[in-house]
């Protein structure tokens, strides 16, 4: 076991618990997305909306994130994917809107992501607008990793679960079997290159008992959160993703115990009978950073 070390200061994650999917063709919805819980809103130009009714509902969107009066909530814009007769024109849309994020459908490779953030920065979208990069194709999950390199820009990568079972010709089936290994492939990808990620949908809203199922699922896979199709699943996500209050004590004793074992310059640290070492305090500072954002809601 090496010898406790001070650890640099951790910059507050933010909080993407509960994302919420919302139609930019229905300006009633829009203007609901102001006052839900969630953490985090897409706002959908692409599945949701028909191909008719795309221009206006890009004109909706635009005036709706220009607007504001989102409060806490991360406000990011679903773009139609790349290829597609709408998706040049979105871009320019969200780039002069400034949303926190514009969300991108099929991103296979790295390319698109470069792509994207280059189409971005020279419609003057502000720096603080990411990509969020959906994966939703097997050979997205092959190229995830050097999609979550491919630029600075890109922040999130979402699993599209749906899609991902289509082209595996899988079936929806309780505990997911056959779509783990993606998952885990997409996590790890993420979490090499030190970007958040996020599970897919849960397509029965009457079903709490499965999504939650599900959610827990997410979570203890080590998913930053969840996207969501539906208002009730907003607050069972947030609840399972935010840290447990037993969780947030044990990891306040570590820390604490740490800080003493260093101001002492003792080597060994135990809490609750267990030796603790460097990662478990780097585990724990991180669970608190994200109970104290959490609890800034």
């Amino acid at each position: 076991m090496t010898a406790p070390t001070a650890a640099a200061p951790m910059t507050a994650p933010r909080p993407r618990r509960s994302v919420l999917y919302m139609p930019g063709a229905n300006e009633r919805a829009l203007e609901k997305a102001r006052t839900l819980p969630a953490d985090a809103l897409i706002l959908d130009l692409e599945d949701s909306v028909a191909p008719d009714a795309k221009p206006a509902a890009r004109e909706r969107v635009a005036a709706a994130v220009a607007a504001g009066g989102f409060g806490h909530r991360e406000v990011t814009v679903r773009v139609n994917a790349p290829g597609t007769p709408w998706h040049a024109d979105d871009l320019r849309a969200a780039a002069e809107a400034g949303p926190d994020a514009v969300v991108v459908p099929k991103v296979d490779d790295p390319g698109t992501v470069r792509a994207v953030a280059a189409a971005l920065e020279a419609a003057g979208a502000p720096d603080r607008t990411a990509v969020w990069a959906m994966v939703e194709t097997p050979a997205a999950m092959f190229a995830a990793r050097a999609v979550a390199a491919a630029s600075e820009r890109l922040t999130v990568l979402v699993m599209g679960t749906n899609d991902l079972a289509k082209e595996l010709h899988a079936e929806h089936v309780p505990g997911r079997a056959p779509l783990l290994g993606a998952l885990s492939l997409a996590l790890l990808a993420a979490r090499a290159e030190g970007k958040a990620i996020l599970d897919g949908v849960y397509n029965d809203v009457t079903d709490l008992p499965g999504f939650e199922a599900e959610t827990l699922q997410a979570r203890q896979f080590g998913f930053d959160g969840k996207t969501l199709i539906h208002p009730k699943q907003i607050d069972p996500c947030n609840r399972i993703f935010a840290p447990a209050g037993a969780d947030v004590e044990r990891a306040r004793r570590i820390v604490e115990a740490f800080d003493q074992a260093t101001s002492q310059g003792r080597g060994v640290v135990t809490v609750d009978g267990r030796m603790i070492e460097n990662l478990h305090v780097e585990e724990a500072r991180r669970l608190l950073a994200l109970a104290a954002a959490v609890e800034g809601r």
